[in-house]
């Protein structure tokens, strides 16, 4: 699988947050705050420590808790524009990802 994960991704609706382990690298966290009030839940459910550690962090419906997110963050967001299509738009790439 991609990103060097070996197991099975599934979505952490119930569980908030999924963590997989990558060989030699740091973990991947996928997480789902639709279920969550506020911030306050987000960092008591360990959410904070999740975005802050040196993982990749994949957070769906992100806009709950967009005020507690790093400055330097990329934002997709997806826009149901007909029956087959989707419009998909990338923000907040400020850096260059070559060294």
């Amino acid at each position: 699988m991609g990103l060097g994960i070996e197991e099975e991704i599934t979505s952490p609706t119930y569980t908030i947050i999924n963590e997989y382990l990558r060989t030699g690298l740091p973990s991947l966290f996928h997480i789902d705050v639709y279920r969550l009030n506020d911030e306050n839940d987000f960092e008591n459910t360990g959410g904070l420590e999740a975005v802050f550690s040196n993982g990749i962090s994949i957070i769906e419906w992100s806009e709950r808790i967009i005020n507690v997110l790093p400055e330097e963050k990329i934002l997709i967001t997806l826009k149901i524009t007909g029956d087959f299509s989707r419009q998909i738009n990338i923000t907040g790439l400020k850096k260059s990802l070559e060294p």
